[in-house]
């Protein structure tokens, strides 16, 4: 009864919460909205008066309705996916490879670059396996944010048809960097070198989700053959999202080799081969984005609670994570910016690309709770510097990003109660 609610109250406040930014004259993003919402009533806002139902009390309560987040990206996932349509893509697959791949290389190694530094300034602050391992955490972005902008603002264009697909594919390429970094940082601290955790588990991952959604994407496609009621495919195409978040929790030990799954990539996969082999798949992911829109707004204002305020106590955690902030972003926007001129975009998309890779959330936040595990003091230093950059970036990335797809043109620069008369509207495709 308590789950529900706070799943109540929370959505409540947070949809209370974009009108009173638009009365207050606020033009940011309703994703910000409800990152601050989360925060108001999370265990540093109105949960510390312990009121049951009004507020999560604790982050124990929040955990106990962390299924909805789980849910929430792998829809978010799934949509992303239909972004890699073929047709779409014969102009700009190449070019977003190209990026989606140079942008996170650069964003760790500038990182690396910065946080090494400060080891060698201060060694007893930050060893080198915590430094590289955040450098590795550096690439991640957060998609989430980047969608819900394009969808509230019904952002098309150049830019956003090659925004999506880069930060599709850069979860993937996050992983690899994550992989190969932890296993080293690791292998310092153990004084032990497996190439199976630095090369072959995370090649395995990536390869066997991308196996697994193409596998469940087919399925789904023959399945929709079966149904001519629109309510009816939208109920299958939500079971099939369910099940395969469900089965992404399935992790196997063969040999020295671990066999798991990438939620993000397989529920991306599963989108991806259902646009391209279903006739009907736009207005299936039409009606679904529509369905889950309060499941995404949930997860923001979830997301919200969870952050924790009580890493700005730790003066080291505060200079540390500023340096972060600032080596992550000039990475992305420089790599972004360069590895797209030289891939022969337009000015728009070299000059503001880099500014809509900044938010990171759900991908980064995971990586981190599988940094805690390099030890006390590094995995306790590397998970508050994570959750300080985070609670920054979730608050002023969504607004970044708004103001570089708004700039390019990619959005309309009327007012948006003119243009987007319901937040909840799926955008129009993007290639019209």
């Amino acid at each position: 009864m308590t789950e529900f609610v706070l799943i109540a109250f929370a959505l409540i406040a947070g949809l209370l919460m974009t009108r009173l930014f638009k009365k207050a004259g606020l033009n940011f993003p309703d994703v910000t909205a409800f990152l601050i919402t989360g925060l108001l009533i999370g265990p540093y806002g109105l949960g510390r008066l312990g009121i049951e139902g009004v507020g999560f009390t604790s982050m124990a309560e929040v955990a106990r309705v962390d299924f909805i987040s789980k849910a929430a990206l792998g829809f978010i996932a799934f949509s992303i996916g239909n972004e890699f349509k073929l047709s779409h893509l014969q102009g700009t697959g190449k070019q977003a490879t190209i990026i989606g791949i140079a942008q996170a290389v650069v964003a760790m190694i500038v990182v690396d670059i910065i946080l090494l530094a400060v080891h060698y300034i201060a060694p007893d602050k930050l060893s080198i396996p915590a430094a590289i391992t955040m450098g590795a955490i550096a690439t991640a972005t957060a998609p989430a944010a980047t969608l819900m902008v394009v969808k509230q603002y019904k952002a098309h264009g150049e830019l956003t048809s090659l925004l999506l697909p880069i930060v599709a594919l850069d979860d993937a390429v996050g992983l690899v960097m994550f992989a190969v970094s932890f296993g080293v940082a690791q292998a310092m601290v153990s004084s032990t070198i497996s190439i199976v955790a630095i090369l072959v588990n995370p090649i395995i991952e990536i390869v066997a989700s991308l196996l697994l959604g193409a596998l469940l994407g087919a399925i789904l496609t023959k399945i929709e053959e079966l149904f001519f009621s629109n309510s009816n495919r939208l109920s299958m195409s939500i079971a099939f999202v369910l099940l395969t978040i469900a089965l992404c929790t399935l992790e196997f030990e063969v040999g020295p080799v671990t066999l798991r799954f990438s939620s993000l990539l397989v529920c991306m996969m599963l989108g991806t081969t259902l646009c391209n082999l279903c006739p009907r798949s736009g207005d299936i992911m039409k009606r679904t984005d529509m369905w889950t829109a309060p499941l995404n707004a949930l997860f923001f204002i979830i997301s919200g609670a969870e952050l924790e305020l009580n890493v700005f106590s730790d003066i080291t955690v505060v200079i540390i994570g500023v340096l972060y902030i600032a080596a992550r972003s000039a990475g992305k926007y420089f790599g972004a910016r360069e590895s797209s001129r030289f891939s022969g975009c337009n000015d728009n998309i070299v000059k503001y690309l880099g500014f809509t890779l900044l938010p990171q959330a759900g991908v980064a936040l995971g990586m981190c709770q599988q940094a805690v595990t390099l030890g006390s003091y590094d995995g306790k230093l590397i998970k508050n510097i994570i959750l300080f950059a985070v609670l920054i970036y979730e608050l002023a990335g969504p607004s970044i990003t708004h103001w570089a797809l708004l700039s390019s043109g990619d959005i309309d620069k009327t007012p948006e109660s003119k243009t987007s008369h319901d937040r909840f509207n799926t955008p129009k495709d993007i290639k019209s």
